[in-house]
């Protein structure tokens, strides 16, 4: 378990992939009695590492939760049978929803490109900006959509805990119906009201640099949605004829995850009614400028 400042300690578990990066960030919070939060898939050997690598006379309070995804929340309710410690979230996996994404999965759009944990019920719900405290150690959980819907990022003081919606290696997944592109803009202007002095992700090292990356990573995403908007103004297009427009140099495997993406922009771009689909909001959509 490594040290990453006082009373945050990091343990990265077994689960490398071209989604999770080296593995998903387990962080430990406090000493004596302390927060454990995201305990990762459920890999016994993973669960067993978060309890070696507690200091001496160290037991574990609160089992805390990002979000309901599979390489970050079915750790959880091991780790709760294993030490009592009641788990901490925002919710059930279709907990936040945007009446848009609960539209779409009303009428049977499933998630797609992360599994989502959709046997995930937590202890006690913790609720946006509410304060939970014990021992040495003090957070406040955000709610922070946009990658998921029940996403929740922990505030350390001036860190933050962004879970899967800031990274640094990466630009964050956003799959409709879980995933809702005008929420995670909300959410990174949310972080960024913090003035983080650093972040720590759910994968990949810390971001030493918040507003820098927080401005890249909107950025990117504006770039994404001209683009869009460029081939659409050639003619109507589909989410997925769209997405190999755009996407010419990723594997194939991951193209998927690509259309989900080019999905959430064009669901976004339709609330702002910069474009049109036809018949209806949906992913095999043909979308035209509107």
């Amino acid at each position: 378990m490594e040290e990453l400042e006082p009373g945050l300690r990091r343990i990265v578990a077994p689960n490398p992939s071209p989604m999770t990066y080296t593995g998903t960030c387990t962080y430990v919070i406090g000493t004596g009695a302390v927060a454990v939060v995201d305990p990762g898939p459920a890999d016994p050997t993973h669960l067993q590492a978060i309890l070696d690598g507690l200091a001496r006379g160290e037991r574990i309070s609160h089992i805390l939760v990002t979000h309901a995804h599979l390489d970050h929340s079915p750790g959880a309710r091991l780790l709760a049978e294993a030490t009592g410690a009641p788990v901490l979230a925002f919710g059930p996996p279709e907990a936040g929803r945007s009446p848009v994404m609960a539209e779409l999965a009303s009428a049977g759009m499933a998630g797609g490109g992360e599994g989502v944990d959709h046997g995930f019920r937590p202890d006690a719900l913790l609720g946006d900006e509410e304060t939970l405290s014990h021992g040495d150690w003090r957070v406040t959980a955000l709610h922070t959509p946009g990658h998921f819907c029940n996403h929740l990022s922990f505030v350390l003081e001036d860190a933050v805990l962004t879970g899967d919606v800031v990274m640094g290696w990466s630009s964050t997944l956003i799959s409709p119906p879980d995933g809702d592109l005008a929420d995670y803009y909300r959410s990174l202007a949310r972080i960024e009201a913090r003035d983080p002095r650093i972040l720590y992700p759910g994968h990949g090292a810390p971001v030493f640099d918040p507003h820098r990356l927080i401005a890249e990573q909107r950025a990117h995403r504006e770039a994404r949605s001209a683009q869009i908007l460029e081939n659409l103004r050639k003619s109507p297009a589909t989410p997925q004829a769209l997405t190999r427009m755009i996407y010419t140099e990723i594997p194939p495997a991951l193209l998927p995850a690509a259309e989900r993406n080019v999905f959430a922009h064009l669901v976004e771009m339709t609330q702002q009614t910069l474009v049109s689909p036809v018949p209806h909001l949906h992913p095999e959509a043909l979308f035209s400028l509107t």
